[in-house]
């Protein structure tokens, strides 16, 4: 069975790559394989610069005041990288989907996947399943993946320091 790495996964590569940014194109390329890409991407120089950029121009979507500026800008993003759907057995794994051509570069197929996936999170799980983190001062992003769709903090350590924090306010305030 292959998991749509358009949907979450890539979401959640996303969010990766902007909280914990690598330093080198090697760490971008080790980061897609842990997210399930199996692909490997010819190297151009502008490779790690580039994927920079898909992460800032997708941190846009994440900081969208609304809903419906969220979809503006996504949709934006998808236009700006549409290539044909196609089929795909370039790993000998089986059969599965590709929005993208065989020669693009590691940033170009980053923006796709990405936003393609941003844009089936958000349409499956709800527009406010991404944001940043409510803990201040945390600001990494949060991709709520949970069943009830209230997650609100990027970690248990977030969450644990501002349940901490909001204890201590109702008990000075007495």
């Amino acid at each position: 069975m292959h998991l749509n790495p358009y949907g979450e996964y890539a979401v959640l590569l996303a969010a990766s790559l902007a909280d914990d940014w690598p330093d080198d194109r090697a760490g971008i390329e080790a980061r897609t394989r842990e997210f399930g890409m199996t692909m490997t991407f010819p190297v151009h120089v502008d490779d790690h610069a580039g994927t920079r950029r898909v992460i800032d121009d997708w941190l846009e979507v994440v900081d969208a005041p609304s809903d419906p500026e969220r979809a503006a800008i996504l949709n934006a993003r998808m236009a700006a990288v549409a290539a044909y759907p196609r089929l795909t057995d370039h790993d000998g794994e089986g059969w599965h989907l590709h929005y993208r051509d065989d020669l693009q570069t590691l940033p170009e197929v980053l923006a796709a996947v990405i936003a393609v996936g941003t844009a089936l999170h958000l349409t499956t799980r709800g527009m406010n399943r991404l944001g940043r983190c409510e803990a201040s001062p945390c600001t990494n992003v949060v991709v709520d993946v949970t069943r009830n769709g209230r997650q609100r903090y990027c970690s248990v350590r977030c969450a644990n320091r501002a349940a901490v924090r909001r204890h201590r306010e109702r008990h000075a305030a007495h």
